[in-house]
């Protein structure tokens, strides 16, 4: 085909020139990033032949849509005007060479802090408000306490009692907050719960248990005192395992307060100072009296909120054996006695000295997921033990428990076990408060996690639900694994299975294509260490830290294969500096000339280019565009050299995640 090489086709010659491959880049470290190159000027041309003949079958498209002739005077105004805005980026280009990087730094890590507040504010938890309304008077830290203490080696104290005395407000008032779940009804809680709290010069450990209930009762009596529900969950399941289960729960719950029990330094046993003495009160004190007399026993007599009518209310439980104290958890009268009791028993724990912040790291892994896909047997499995109730019965884990783990090379974790997270719709059409509050615990974990193991049931592959969570841990920033439960109930598996399956969910879930995928049977332990070692690789990829030097250069190679696309008015975006300015998750700042020019699929390619040579697996990592406009023409020289110093904050932000 002909080639259009005349005087009067310079524009379109030009912008054949731009198209034309980018020379190598710069390899200095601190470099502003440049992300095109201008073609040399008309009068280095060495022809009027300005274009190179190419094998395109048609010249190349005009930006309006058509080709035409422009007069000379048109042209040469034209071509001088994109001259001296080429001339101004290279002046800007070398200008920004000698950058204040300090300044750059301290702006990156402004950009942060205001993204990090912003996207607070849109992931909000619906009852943080309600959790507050009731513990307004939150104790404050005593003077010189130290969190250095590991858990383990602080004295505990355990409340123990039948249902619905009032445990879990009392475990909330004492270790200040809303960590259990508190609804007027029985049997909310089912496992061991622990909490920091201190008074005076002591620091311990509280532990909330389950009511403790007459295991000679009937099954219908169990499970109005449990509050088991045969609606929720659990139409798949059959009559007899059904009933087998709920007969199992009262004793699963009594071997959890055992447990707590027999670690405790003090117990602390509650009652209920409006129902009066019962049979299950009875029965309670003979049980800690003969197992248990070597220890120190509180007798609380709870919902005493009238000083004078609870030392009538504690008389009558004077013939338990113990000293009864008149309290009410939800107001606090009392508590204060309470705490003295408490304190005179327990033996004051001396601060672990000369342990820095970061050696004291503990990261946290919250297991998530659907109902009954295998949560707790994971956290069971890990531990080596029954660490929270196993059981058909969907909704069997309401709190979130938190439990320390040590792993093969000595690393420790704090392992979240979390309740099952249901639809929003299904949740509200079951009325059910407690699952609400259980499924607002689960989201909390999420947040307060490091990482979490997001457990997804075999053959029921992904769904909808799955999908939600997983947009809600990248949403928090948070690492993740996603490990497939039962994969023993996978029929007739080979070699190419584990990789099909792998390539639905990646498909499924594309938010969390680069979270490692663990196949685990956590009945029989089967691969279950495998969730701890790809836990923590995820979490040193979460705080692992990039140089600034590594950084930059990855982010040429990656502009020279593919450059900012170029708008309809011929502007470019440009990349001037980028920064590490956080770990946990990896939050990246590029300063350019407008962010408005960087549209989101060349972000995403920039996230992309940055995880296959730079790894991250494993974790989130959050890009931040930093628009650093031009200034006037008269005013540039100086304003550039001087911008740093006055005002790092101009321009505006724009976020992806």
């Amino acid at each position: 085909m002909a080639c259009f090489c005349s005087i009067q086709f310079l524009p379109f010659a030009k912008s054949l020139t731009l198209l034309s491959p980018i020379a190598t880049l710069s390899s200095l470290p601190l470099r502003p990033i440049r992300s095109n190159f201008s073609p040399p000027p008309v009068s280095s041309l060495p022809s009027p032949f300005l274009c190179r003949c190419t094998s395109a079958t048609s010249p190349p498209p005009h930006s309006d849509g058509f080709i035409g002739f422009l007069d000379d005077e048109e042209e040469e105004a034209a071509a001088a005007g994109e001259k001296e805005e080429e001339e101004e980026d290279e002046e800007e280009f070398y200008e920004d060479d000698d950058l204040d990087l300090e300044a750059l730094e301290s702006e990156a890590k402004d950009a942060v802090r205001s993204y990090s507040t912003s996207l607070s504010r849109q992931l909000t938890i619906e009852d943080e408000t309600d959790d507050l309304k009731g513990f307004k008077g939150k104790q404050k830290r005593r003077k010189g306490a130290t969190k250095t203490t590991p858990d383990h080696l602080l004295p505990k104290v355990t409340i123990v009692g039948r249902p619905n005395v009032g445990k879990s407000a009392l475990f909330n008032r004492l270790v200040g907050g809303n960590r259990a779940i508190v609804v007027d009804e029985p049997g909310v809680t089912r496992d061991r719960l622990y909490g920091r709290s201190f008074w005076g010069d002591h620091e311990f450990v509280v532990v909330d248990t389950g009511g403790v209930i007459n295991v000679s009762k009937s099954q219908a009596n169990v499970m109005e005192d449990l509050a088991i529900s045969t609606t929720i969950g659990m139409d798949g399941i059959s009559l007899l395992s059904r009933e087998a289960a709920v007969a199992r729960m009262p004793s699963m719950i009594e071997r959890q307060a055992t447990a707590a029990v027999e670690e405790a330094s003090v117990i602390i046993f509650l009652v209920d100072g409006q129902a009066g003495l019962t049979a299950a009160d009875v029965e309670i004190a003979d049980w800690l009296r003969k197992s248990y007399s070597s220890k120190y026993i509180v007798l609380a007599v709870n919902k005493c909120e009238s000083p004078r009518k609870g030392v009538m209310q504690a008389s009558e439980f004077w013939s338990l054996g113990f000293s009864p104290i008149p309290i009410s958890a939800l107001s606090g009268t009392g508590t204060g006695e309470l705490l003295d009791l408490v304190c005179s028993g327990l033996k004051k724990t001396e601060d672990v000295e000369n342990m820095d912040e970061e050696g004291n790291y503990v990261p946290s892994i919250a297991i998530v997921g659907r109902p009954n896909v295998g949560k707790s047997s994971i956290l069971n499995s890990l531990l080596g033990e029954d660490r929270t109730i196993v059981s058909p019965i969907s909704g069997t884990t309401r709190d979130a428990i938190d439990t320390e783990f040590v792993g093969p090379d000595g690393q420790k974790f704090r392992l979240i076990d979390t309740a099952g997270i249901r639809r929003r719709a299904s949740v509200a059409s079951s009325g059910s408060t407690t699952e609400a509050l259980s499924v607002n615990r689960a989201f909390r974990a999420i947040r307060r996690s490091d990482v979490v193991a997001l457990v997804i049931e075999a053959m029921a592959c992904i769904t909808e639900q799955d999908t939600r969570i997983a947009e809600r841990i990248e949403k928090e920033g948070k690492g993740c694994l996603i490990v497939v439960n039962k994969w023993d109930t996978i029929p007739n598996k080979n070699q190419k299975t584990a990789t099909y399956y792998e390539q639905d969910v990646r498909e499924t879930m594309r938010m969390l294509d680069w979270a490692p995928i663990v196949y685990s049977t956590a009945i029989t332990g089967q691969s279950v260490e495998k969730v701890i070692v790809a836990a923590s690789t995820v979490e040193k990829e979460r705080a692992r830290r990039l140089s600034t030097a590594i950084l930059n250069q990855v982010i040429r190679e990656a502009i020279a294969f593919k450059p900012p696309p170029r708008t309809r008015g011929g502007k470019r975006g440009r990349v001037y500096y980028c920064t590490q300015a956080a770990i946990r998750p990896p939050t990246f700042v590029f300063f350019v000339n407008d962010a408005k020019l960087f549209p989101e699929t060349y972000r995403r390619y920039m996230e992309k280019q940055l995880r296959s040579d730079a790894g991250f697996a494993g974790t989130p990592i959050r890009l931040l565009w930093r628009s650093r406009r031009k200034v006037e023409k008269d005013e540039g020289k100086a304003a550039t050299r001087t911008r740093s110093n006055l005002s790092p904050r101009e321009g505006n932000v724009a976020l992806t995640t």
